[in-house]
């Protein structure tokens, strides 16, 4: 798995994260959201502790800086 995120795409990601759990937890949003939140920020915090998102393989993308 080749890294394709850089650092501020994970704090980014991580910090999205962290809102949508403390929404769930406190209950700000209940039901099919709010487990549709809890996996998207599960998702999140996982591509970002391993610096790799399936979709930007998908489009081509990367957030990685070039290394010369």
């Amino acid at each position: 798995m080749k890294k394709n995120m850089g650092t501020t795409d994970k704090f980014i990601r991580f910090i999205i994260a962290a809102i949508l759990l403390i929404a769930f937890f406190t209950e700000s949003i209940t039901g099919v959201l709010g487990y549709v939140a809890l996996a998207i920020a599960a998702i999140f915090i996982l591509t970002s502790f391993v610096s790799f998102c399936p979709l930007y393989t998908l489009f081509g993308g990367s957030t990685c800086k070039v290394k010369k």
